[in-house]
């Protein structure tokens, strides 16, 4: 009994009980889409006939593999729904296109098939013509969302915000600069009787209140970006001490001090971001002088330079003792009396005939000289290797001691004159 109430395409007698085309012309002519498509004929029905489409509301217009496997006639009530309610309304939409619908996916099916589909790619065009343009809040002006939107509010107590008069929630003080400047459009009014020079007039008002709204924001967002309401608090000396930064050498200050202007085209993160890359590029370029000495003296890894660096050392002790023999000959008994103040001391023996004349120059024992010479180099080794270290230098040794003996490692070629 259920074979009875199918329907049969005439020419290829496919089942079309879901939709089929009905010859209003002919009698008991109904086709399948695909015989209706290709012009199908037969008896006296020609493909110029006219037909009724016969819809049983159950074939889907995405195909079966579509998701959620709508029907036709459930399509058909989506596109009643959205053109009755509107877009977004999808919960009167899934009310009107049945109980089997949920809002999620009535909202689902719509942007997938209907908007980001292929339909939706070919009536959506990329660029929409003839749009209004708002012209009042340009990208960046006083009004425009990039400056009205608050930013998040300054980290301070509330007995400091009542000594600033500052306003959390508004982001706002309760004295700005140019505190009178609304009273330039607060009596402005727009009539139907003003003439061109009074409405000329009311339009420099607003322009005027335009620049001083922008001066306003400005010095806003200049205390904002170099903390200068920490820094009126005294916060910033405390987070300074918290964490430490590199020393500024002589030079660095004095480019500060030549590069200045610059601190109106650069936020202080941007200017502070400038000089530390040029720190990097200084280690960066005595790092490749160095690897180019390596280079020309044929070393092509870093585990030879050790070697390299040793041996190096040895050739200018070598080259120093000849030189200190050549120029002390005849001169010995002058000699023994020049050392016999530290001769006898601890560690003279590990010294050069240079070291040891640095010492007595100094008044400076062997021992003190080797500890102090010992640090020096082990610092200088670990900061090329890129591990922070801090000095930790004797007490007794003053800034023209230590001058001296980093003036003499750097000419005897233990450190390298960067980091001298």
């Amino acid at each position: 009994m259920a074979e009875l109430g199918k329907k049969y395409c005439v020419y290829c007698l496919a089942e079309v009980s879901s939709l089929r085309f009905r010859c209003t012309e002919c009698a008991d002519i109904e086709l399948c889409p695909d015989c209706f498509s290709a012009g199908a004929e037969i008896g006296p029905h020609r493909r110029w006939h006219g037909y009724q489409l016969v819809d049983g509301g159950r074939f889907t217009l995405w195909g079966a593999e579509a998701e959620g496997g709508w029907s036709s006639r459930e399509e058909q009530l989506l596109l009643d729904a959205i053109e009755q309610f509107g877009f977004g309304n999808w919960e009167d939409m899934a009310a009107h296109v049945g109980a089997s619908r949920t809002p999620q996916e009535v909202m689902e099916h719509y942007v997938s098939m209907y908007i980001h589909g292929n339909l939706g790619k070919a009536c959506i065009p990329d660029t929409i013509p003839n749009r209004v343009t708002d012209h009042t809040c340009p990208s960046g002006g006083p009004l425009s969302p990039s400056l009205t939107t608050p930013l998040p509010p300054l980290d301070i107590s509330v007995a400091e915000q009542q000594q600033l008069g500052y306003m959390p929630l508004r982001d706002d003080y309760e004295i700005e600069y140019d505190q009178d400047a609304e009273t330039l459009i607060s009596g402005l009014s727009v009539n139907y009787d003003d003439d061109d020079v009074e409405i000329e007039l009311k339009r420099a008002h607003v322009d005027m209140y335009v620049r001083k709204l922008k001066e306003r924001q400005r010095r806003k967002n200049i205390a904002r970006d170099y903390n200068l309401v920490p820094a009126f608090l005294g916060k910033d000396k405390k987070d300074k001490e918290k964490a430490p930064k590199r020393k500024i050498t002589k030079e660095e200050k004095e480019l500060r001090l030549k590069l200045r202007p610059l601190y109106q085209f650069m936020s202080c993160k941007e200017f502070e971001d400038f000089f530390e890359n040029m720190h990097k590029e200084r280690i960066l370029r005595a790092k490749i002088r160095e690897l180019q000495r390596y280079r020309r003296n044929g070393i092509t890894k870093m585990e030879e330079s050790a070697e390299y660096e040793a041996a190096r050392h040895k050739r200018e002790k070598r080259k120093e003792n000849k030189n200190i023999a050549s120029s002390k000959r005849g001169k010995e008994d002058g000699k023994e009396g020049e050392f016999a103040a530290i001769e006898n001391l601890p560690g003279f023996e590990l010294l050069s005939d240079r070291e040891k004349v640095l010492c007595s120059s100094l008044n400076l024992t062997p021992a003190r000289y080797v500890t102090v010479k010992t640090i020096i180099i082990k610092d200088h080794l670990q900061k090329r290797q890129g591990i922070p270290s801090k000095s930790r230098l004797p007490s007794y040794l003053d800034k023209v001691l230590k001058k001296r003996i980093l003036n003499f490692l750097t000419e005897s070629g233990w450190i390298s004159r960067d980091a001298s």
